[in-house]
């Protein structure tokens, strides 16, 4: 058990340490703090916060640095969130205005966090486990070149270009849009991923080409479900933006090992996916994973801070991820700033469509 003044000092080192990345002694907690207790007490409240585990000393005669362990405490026992200045503010509205689409948004999403923490930004897409195909549109760019725009009632977009085997007229082109229009809008993605492989497998199954086979509608009709479906498998998929990566490289003195791990999450995403999928948030939608609470995921030397927000009729994650020296008021205030925002413009682009 740890007394409220010992919580208090501990307070003190997080604090001084995220500051001056140094480690922190009893007469520099005296000289910046204001606890009216002598430099003996404080040593006294370090030792039995050392014994707790929540401090370590780096080097022998030095000052103590938080453990894991001390930051969890801290986290903990947050009072409030060191809220963000009207300037940063205005950068995440700045920032965030205007979206082209969801994928442009969710980008920005995470330039503005990285900026504004200077550490990795993450943000989940809202699930499309229950989205729909609202429109599929085709623009003929001449001869046998189309792009394919599939949309979701969520706000998800695709677009790709299909080359068709031969030139397809205008009518055509329409021909195949009708068809295909017919086959997906309206399903869910599931649903529709499966009708287009239904389509896909008649032929081999029944052992014949079907009579239409050789025509040129029939032909693009299956090089752009291919292409369709491959599009809707992405959409079922759990998928992450990330930006900030290079600030890893500049805080590397803050990890103890090798950031290699964290590169490899980064670059892989399934590892982040599992760990965020596996936070427990509060009653705020704020979680934080600290440390040795990372290691089942390889990331022992690192903390990462999430906010949920609403999207698509369910709840993903932003959050940001870093040593484990960081600014954790801060950079909780910041993901959850961010992830009321984003709620918002999800909220209002549903309402608007």
């Amino acid at each position: 058990m740890v007394s409220e003044r010992g919580l208090q000092v501990l307070r003190a080192i997080v604090q001084d340490y995220v500051d001056t990345n140094e480690p922190v002694g009893s007469k520099t907690i005296v000289d910046r703090h204001q606890f009216g207790v002598s430099a003996a007490t404080i040593r006294n409240d370090m030792a039995l916060l050392e014994d707790e585990e929540l401090i370590a000393a780096p080097h022998t005669s030095s000052g103590r640095v938080p453990t894991d362990k001390g930051y969890r405490v801290f986290v903990d026992h947050l009072s409030q969130l060191r809220p963000l200045s009207g300037a940063q503010r205005a950068a995440i509205s700045t920032f965030l205005a205007d979206p082209v689409d969801l994928d442009d948004m969710l980008t920005r999403t995470v330039r503005a966090l990285t900026q504004l923490t200077g550490q990795v930004a993450i943000v989940q897409y809202p699930s499309f486990a229950r989205a729909s195909v609202s429109h599929v549109e085709f623009v003929h760019l001449g001869g046998a070149r189309v792009v394919v725009i599939v949309v979701t009632d969520t706000g998800r977009t695709s677009q790709r270009v299909a080359f068709l085997q031969g030139d397809l007229d205008e009518s055509g082109v329409a021909e195949v849009k009708g068809r295909l229009a017919a086959l997906v809008t309206g399903r869910p993605v599931a649903e529709a991923a499966q009708a287009i492989a239904d389509l896909i497998a008649l032929p081999e199954e029944s052992g014949q080409a079907s009579p239409e086979a050789s025509t040129p509608v029939d032909a693009a009709m299956r090089t752009v479900a291919r292409i369709v479906a491959e599009e809707l498998d992405e959409f079922r998929q759990d998928k992450l933006v990330m930006a900030g990566t290079a600030t890893l490289a500049r805080r590397e003195g803050d990890f103890r090992g090798s950031i290699y791990p964290l590169l490899e999450a980064i670059e892989e995403q399934v590892t982040l996916l599992r760990l965020m999928g596996e936070m427990v948030a509060d009653e705020q939608g704020l979680a934080a994973s600290i440390g040795r609470e990372n290691a089942p995921f390889g990331l022992g030397e690192a903390s990462i801070v999430t906010s949920d927000y609403a999207g698509a009729g369910t709840r993903s994650r932003v959050g940001l991820l870093g040593p484990m020296r960081m600014d954790y008021p801060t950079n909780l205030a910041a993901v959850r700033a961010v992830a009321h925002y984003l709620s918002r413009l999800l909220v209002e682009d549903e309402s608007s469509r």
